[in-house]
């Protein structure tokens, strides 16, 4: 007998470049009388490079590997546009489901913190606004940085999970360890799941997978292939160049010992992270968007910064995933997006909880 297959739709915001919407149209669920899977309707970012990035690949990836031919709405505009209007159904129609990694700008312990008095951080009420809608979801994501629990003394955090629950949503919030869950990086980030309160279901958060043995840096740099795209490599001066050779795998210019020569004439800026190269035994530390002063990441082996196309690989997007734009946009794309494969396990779990025969 052919098996059903149900479409849950999706809508996003703040999508950048697809990590969260490859990462919904990767993941499945399937018994023995169905099959579950997700495709989205529209999705929304202000930024033009990301919003190409993402009308292309999201766009291949349902047509080619899920058979869907419809066109996704991929709206770039700023949110903030009085042409936006996210209560309009004919502009953003009815979705089972809303995904939104609100900007972390603000709520980032790098930085000044300001919380939801600063420019970002009121974003998330525009995911509020669709969660309030007539038509409201049946469930939501939404995603941010780890520092968001402490923004503003911890309030801000208490006040978005306060509405998320006005809105009519029971919430899981957890902050996932995502080298815990096949992600070959140091990646925290705070996930909030939301089930609509008259489905009588509490999102159950999936165990870790990779916990006891993380995927490495060198397993997740092995055989990228000579034609994948976005493989240029940073020109560096021979001054860098020398330094790097100088800092062994898992060091920075900071605990390694350097030559005067090399050393960093920066007072009070001890970033660990900088001119820091990969362990090759152990997961990346966190991919950023960044890339001045010493932050391109680096390669355990070779004295370099790691390409775009070898970040990508640390935050699990597929070799044919083709980033646009120039090559400083890519690697701010690359920084800031979620992993496809660690968002595929959490929307597995939410499938299979939503549509498991108990239910």
């Amino acid at each position: 007998m052919e098996k059903e297959v149900i479409w849950e739709t999706v809508g996003e915001l703040f999508c950048g470049p697809g990590g969260s919407g490859l990462g919904a149209s990767m993941s499945c669920y399937e018994d023995d009388k169905k099959v579950v899977r997700m495709r989205h309707l529209w999705a929304t970012d202000y930024d033009k490079d990301s919003c190409e990035t993402y009308d292309y690949n999201i766009h291949k990836f349902e047509r080619e590997k899920l058979g869907i031919n419809s066109a996704i709405d991929v709206r770039c505009e700023d949110i903030n546009s009085t042409s936006i209007d996210l209560n309009e159904p004919k502009d953003f129609p009815k979705i089972d489901g809303l995904i939104f990694g609100f900007p972390c700008n603000d709520f980032s312990i790098v930085g000044e913190s300001k919380g939801l008095a600063g420019q970002f951080g009121p974003l998330y009420k525009h995911g509020i606004k669709v969660l309030t809608r007539p038509d409201k979801p049946k469930w939501f994501i939404a995603e941010n940085v780890s520092g968001l629990s402490s923004a503003n003394n911890g309030t801000a955090f208490e006040q978005i999970k306060r509405e998320m629950s006005d809105a009519g949503y029971n919430l899981t919030v957890k902050k996932y360890k995502f080298e815990d869950y096949g992600v070959p990086q140091s990646r925290h980030r705070i996930i909030i799941v939301g089930i609509r309160d008259d489905l009588n279901i509490k999102f159950d958060s999936p165990n870790p997978i990779t916990k006891l043995s993380p995927k490495t840096s060198r397993e997740a740099l092995e055989g990228i292939p000579t034609a994948a795209p976005n493989q240029e490599k940073t020109k560096q001066s021979k001054h860098v160049t020398e330094r790097l050779k100088n800092i062994k795998p898992g060091q920075n210019a900071w605990n390694s010992d350097l030559p005067p020569h090399l050393k960093l004439n920066v007072p009070r800026a001890q970033l660990s992270h900088i001119y820091k190269r990969l362990d090759p035994d152990k997961p990346a530390y966190t991919v950023t968007g960044s890339g001045g002063g010493g932050t391109h990441m680096y390669h355990w082996n070779e004295p370099r910064a790691l390409t775009n196309r070898e970040r990508a690989r640390l935050q699990t997007f597929p070799d044919d995933f083709e980033f646009k734009g120039s090559k400083e946009s890519v690697r701010k794309q690359i920084g800031m997006a979620i992993p496809p494969k660690g968002l595929k396990v959490i929307c597995n779990a939410l499938l299979k909880q939503l549509y498991k025969t108990e239910n």
